[in-house]
């Protein structure tokens, strides 16, 4: 143990340090192929580090004072704390002309189309990644179906440049299931539904080969840098995002292995975090970009993979199924899908359940229907005798096109699911996230050459001759919104804008049924109205006392398994003595609202058992105790709790799950 303790601290000060020599000797004017053998050595040797770390649940800490749970920097000013006095807070800084934050499909897009632009037209201009993942696609899940149109797009030969499209679907079903049957259901060509000409994919390693198409194009790509603060010039505008710290102790003071994050500053910054990013949550709130559309409302998706007997494999088979274990007011269902052998006796299924998180009933536990799923009848031959290799669970954004926010601000843009562009009956928001981000790549190459030179911009520096750290300008990204809403992501998007909101007609289930069945079919989505979802999904979330506890049979271990096993699997890893990344906005609210009220709902919807409320052993009374080491970054605490009290942080670079090939 005392070895893997070492290890870490090796990995936070090589975080810092190779990007800060790696962004040098870009600023020194080598080659860009030095910049991107820098970016591969700190992924190789961050990646061989944190791969030969403990992946233990409860890592050993220093307790906090009792009552004190959020001890994070970025909700604790150090100024006033006297602990922090005579500590180096000064950070390295560095520019680039379009900043990404997030490397999953959206970014790497973004990265990709932008640098595509600059070789085709002979510019020189800097594109850097950042990825708070130790490697891309370790922290990308999905299904995943992939519809292809958009990756084609990017890469017409994308197939022959090896892109890991191994399973096209091969045949399709759909069910309604009871809780001892299965219903068929038709799925008619040419409906959302329809996956002919599809792929069935593990997207973490398409991200991973994207990553690599990035970095041949000339992006410099950082993986296990997170940004953490958005940096503002004296007129508001956005001019980068700053790493974050670490050798941050538990309690909040700095540790022997301090580091300070740098300063990344750009002409244009992308924010492609993902669904509910915690840099975004903060542009769409100071900027009010949500404030002329509804509010967004999100399911959260549970995976696993698995490899089965080969008598029971179909490679290139999805199905999907609604109806059980969720009930007719409970928008949920499954997904199964048989990937083609890579390797011989490589006979692997993705399995996964999705529940929408405007559930009312507070005892509803999304892990546990996901591993009711698995026992239906119809379901459970698939698994008998297979092997569980992986689990995982993220957060989506369903609320399509009624919660499209403003896309452009001051200095920078929203791309992919920071947005939100998930196409819900179709089950699939790669193929449009994708687009977004290509889309905000062309709008941000045209107005970054726009720009003033350089020299005309910037102002020395009488001290020491140095130029100050970039303030602007910054490129004028509106034409992004325009080109967005004149693509075939807004208009597919349209379409099918009344499907998810149906179910809230009090008809349930049922009233999707009938909407997608008759209204959606004989119109195409053209209806003169659109349907609300009714507010937030936290709003949805009764009292206990309204709610009958629901009763989910024990796991047999055979193909239904308990929650702690399960994150196991995830590879997920942080830092133990860390200030958590789960803060909460006040200590005491968990206690006096969400288990008064609504009975602790937080230990049921996150699927990584990092809420537990224990008995105080001196008092008696109830405390919350939040296990940060096993997040899987699915931010569903963010999005469901019902005092909107927890806000998710990113946090040391590096840390969060493993999945490999999720």
């Amino acid at each position: 143990r005392g070895k893997a303790v070492q290890e870490r601290a090796i990995f936070q000060g090589l975080s810092v340090h190779i990007l800060s020599a790696c962004s040098e000797q870009a600023a020194a004017g080598h080659e860009m192929g030095v910049m991107r053998q820098g970016a591969r050595q700190f992924r190789r040797v961050s990646g061989a580090l944190s791969s030969r770390l403990p992946h233990a649940r409860h890592l050993c800490a220093p307790a906090l004072p009792p009552g004190v749970l959020t001890t994070h920097y970025t909700k604790r000013d150090r100024a006033f704390d006297p602990r922090w006095e005579g500590v180096d807070m000064e950070r390295f800084a560095d520019e680039t002309d379009l900043l990404i934050v997030g490397g999953g499909p959206a970014g790497l897009s973004a990265a990709i189309r932008f640098k595509q632009l600059c070789n085709e037209q002979g510019v020189e201009l800097r594109v850097t990644l950042l990825e708070k993942a130790a490697g891309l696609g370790e922290h990308t899940l999905s299904g995943a179906v992939l519809e292809p149109r958009a990756l084609f797009e990017l890469f017409p030969d994308a197939i022959e440049r090896g892109a890991p499209l191994k399973s096209a679907v091969k045949a399709d079903r759909a069910g309604y299931l009871t809780e001892t049957s299965r219903i068929p259901l038709p799925i008619l060509s040419g409906t959302p539904a329809d996956n002919h000409g599809n792929y069935i994919v593990r997207l973490g390693n398409l991200v991973s080969w994207l990553g690599e198409q990035a970095e041949e194009l000339g992006v410099e790509v950082y993986s296990g840098q997170g940004g953490v603060e958005v940096l503002y010039n004296d007129g508001g505008e956005v001019v980068g995002v700053a790493t974050n710290d670490v050798g941050v102790a538990k309690d909040g003071s700095a540790k022997s292995s301090f580091e300070r994050g740098m300063e990344l500053r750009a002409k244009a910054t992308l924010f492609a975090e993902g669904c509910r990013g915690s840099l975004t949550k903060e542009v769409v709130d100071k900027f009010e970009l949500a404030r002329a559309c509804e509010p967004q409302t999100y399911g959260i998706g549970l995976k696993e993979l698995w490899r089965v007997s080969p008598e029971k494999h179909k490679p290139g088979h999805v199905e999907h199924t609604v109806g059980w274990p969720a009930d007719n007011h409970t928008w949920g269902g499954s997904f199964l899908y048989h990937l083609e052998p890579e390797a011989e006796g490589d006979h692997l299924v993705s399995a996964g359940y999705v529940v929408a998180l405007d559930y009312t009933n507070p005892y509803l536990s999304p892990f546990r229907m996901f591993q009711q799923w698995k026992t239906h009848p119809s379901v459970r031959p698939t698994f008998e005798g297979g092997e569980r290799l992986a689990y995982g669970a993220r957060a989506l954004n369903e609320g399509g096109f009624q919660c499209i926010p403003q896309l452009a601000f001051p200095g920078g843009a929203l791309v992919g699911c920071a947005a939100g562009f998930l196409n819900v009956p179709k089950i699939k928001g790669t193929h449009t996230a994708m687009k977004s981000a290509m889309l905000a790549a062309e709008s941000a190459f045209t107005a970054i050459q726009a720009l003033p030179e350089a020299a005309e911009a910037e102002l020395s520096d009488e001290s020491d001759g140095e130029a100050p750290p970039f303030v602007g300008p910054v490129a004028d990204l509106s034409e992004y919104q325009t080109a967005l809403e004149a693509s075939w992501v807004y208009e597919e998007l349209r379409s099918v804008r009344n499907m998810r909101p149906s179910a809230h007609l009090g008809l349930g289930m049922w009233g999707a049924f009938a909407y997608a069945g008759i209204v959606h079919y004989i119109t195409g989505g053209r209806e003169p109205f659109t349907l609300s979802h009714g507010g937030a999904d936290h709003e949805r979330l009764r009292p206990a006392a309204e709610c009958k506890p629901i009763e989910y049979p024990k796991p047999d271990g055979l193909v239904s398994f308990d929650l702690l096993s399960s994150v196991a699997l995830t590879g997920t890893n942080h830092e133990g003595d860390q200030p958590p990344h789960l803060t909460l906005k006040d200590d005491l609210l968990p206690v006096s609202r969400n288990l008064a009220v609504y009975d602790g709902p937080e230990q049921r919807f996150c699927p990584a058992g990092v809420y537990e409320y224990l008995e105080d052993e001196e008092s008696g009374e109830q405390r919350l105790q939040i296990n940060a080491q096993n997040c899987i970054h699915c931010k569903t605490c963010d999005i469901k709790c019902p005092s909107q009290n927890i806000d998710w942080v990113v946090p040391e670079g590096g840390g969060g799950p493993a999945y490999t090939g999720m």
